[in-house]
C-alpha cells in the first residue's frame, strides 16, 4: 500500500502486522479507515500463510474513536461496525501505545488479547459528551474488567490506565513505552507456531461459548473437533513430535 494509505499491512512470517495510519487524526475511524481495515482482516483470515496478526496505531496513540468530521459528512463506517461486531476469525492482538478511546476502546475490545504500554490511557467517555459506548463496549468491557469496573467506566466516564487494565485482566502484557508492537509479534510468533486451525478453532470455542451450559459447549465443539482432529495437520503435529522436529503445518 502507499504510504498514504489508512491502513497498512506487513507481513512477517507467518503474522500480519496491521497499522492504522491517519496519526494525525490520532488514528479516528473515517470511511478509509474503515474499509482499510476490514479489508486487512480479511486478508489475515483468507491467507494460508498466516496464523495470527497484530493490530496498531501509528503516531501517538492506538486510536481516539469515532472521526466526528468525517461522520457528519456522511462517511459510511459500516464495515469498521460489522469487524467490531464480529472480529477475526483468526487470533489478533491489540498493541496499544498512548490511547483507546470511545470506539478506539472499542476496537481494541475486538481483538482477543492486549497488549498495552505503561501509562495508555484505556475509556469510554462517551457519557461525558451526551451519547453511550454504542460499539460493543457495553457488551465486552464487563468480561474484561468485571460488571463493576464497566460500570464505573461507562458511568463516570473517566479512562483507566493500562496497569489497572493490567489489574483487572483487560491487558495480557504491559511494557515499558514504545515496546508494545514489539511484545505483540513475540506473542503473535509464538502462537503462529502452533497448528492453525487448532488455534482458530480453540479461539472460536472461547468466544461463542462464553455462558453456554456443557451441553451446548459440546455441541458447538463437535464439528470443530471433527475438521480439526481429521486435518493433516493433526497427522503432522505427532509425526513431527515423534520425529523430534518443527511442524511443517499447512492449515489444511
Amino acid at each position: 500500500m502507499s504510504d498514504e494509505a489508512a491502513v497498512l499491512t506487513e507481513q512477517r512470517g507467518r503474522v500480519l502486522l496491521i497499522t492504522l495510519n491517519r496519526p494525525e487524526a490520532m488514528n479516528s475511524i473515517n470511511g478509509a479507515l474503515s474499509t482499510g481495515l476490514v479489508a486487512a482482516v480479511e486478508q489475515l483470515d483468507s491467507d494460508p500463510g498466516l496464523t495470527a496478526g497484530v493490530l496498531t496505531g501509528n503516531g501517538r496513540g492506538f486510536c481516539a474513536g469515532m472521526d466526528l468530521k468525517a461522520f457528519a459528512r456522511g462517511e459510511d463506517i459500516g464495515p469498521m461496525m460489522q469487524f467490531i461486531k464480529d472480529g477475526a476469525k483468526k487470533p489478533l492482538i491489540g498493541a496499544i501505545e498512548g490511547f483507546a478511546l470511545a470506539g478506539g476502546l472499542e476496537l481494541a475490545l475486538a481483538c482477543d488479547l492486549l497488549v498495552a504500554a505503561k501509562g495508555v490511557k484505556l475509556g469510554i467517555p462517551e457519557a461525558g459528551v451526551g451519547l453511550f459506548a454504542a460499539g460493543g463496549g457495553l457488551l465486552r468491557l464487563p468480561g474484561r474488567v468485571g460488571v463493576g469496573k464497566a460500570m464505573e467506566m461507562a458511568l463516570t466516564a473517566d479512562p483507566i490506565t493500562a496497569e489497572e487494565g493490567l489489574q483487572f485482566g483487560l491487558i495480557a502484557r504491559l511494557t515499558e513505552r514504545g515496546e508494545a508492537v514489539d511484545a505483540a509479534m513475540q506473542l503473535a510468533e509464538r502462537i503462529a507456531r502452533n497448528a492453525p486451525l487448532a488455534v482458530a478453532a480453540s479461539k472460536q470455542l472461547i468466544k461463542a461459548t462464553q455462558g453456554a451450559t456443557d451441553e451446548q459447549f459440546y455441541e458447538m465443539q463437535l464439528p470443530l473437533q471433527r475438521s480439526v482432529f481429521t486435518s493433516n495437520d493433526a497427522k503432522e503435529g505427532p509425526r513431527a513430535f515423534a520425529e523430534k522436529r518443527t511442524p511443517d503445518w499447512t492449515g489444511t
